[in-house]
């Protein structure tokens, strides 16, 4: 298994807009993706504009094909102008 995790800051009044289309990318991301096992998104109401993903794939292989497909390519390109800051980390499972 491969970890994925994304810290988004979105940019002050595109909270409620980033939203929408991130759930979509998440969902899109399980239903369309064999690879795809876990993509949550999470929010805490104590950190305004913060998002955090939470991201499981079969392999590195699989994200990035994630990175590559239709939906993920297009979520990108309409939330790129939202986003005042973005970091991601991998993980391969060492052990259960």
């Amino acid at each position: 298994m491969f970890a994925v995790t994304v810290r988004f800051q979105i940019r002050d009044g595109m909270f409620e807009t980033f939203m929408p289309l991130m759930l979509e990318n998440a969902r899109a991301s399980l239903s369309e993706e064999a690879g795809c096992h876990q993509f949550d998104v999470c929010s805490d109401p104590d950190k305004p504009g913060e998002v955090f993903l939470y991201e499981i794939y079969d392999d590195a292989e699989a994200f990035q094909l994630h990175l590559k497909s239709p939906h993920f390519l297009s979520f990108d390109a309409q939330v790129s102008p939202m986003i005042a800051e973005k970091s991601v980390a991998t993980y391969s499972k060492v052990s259960s």
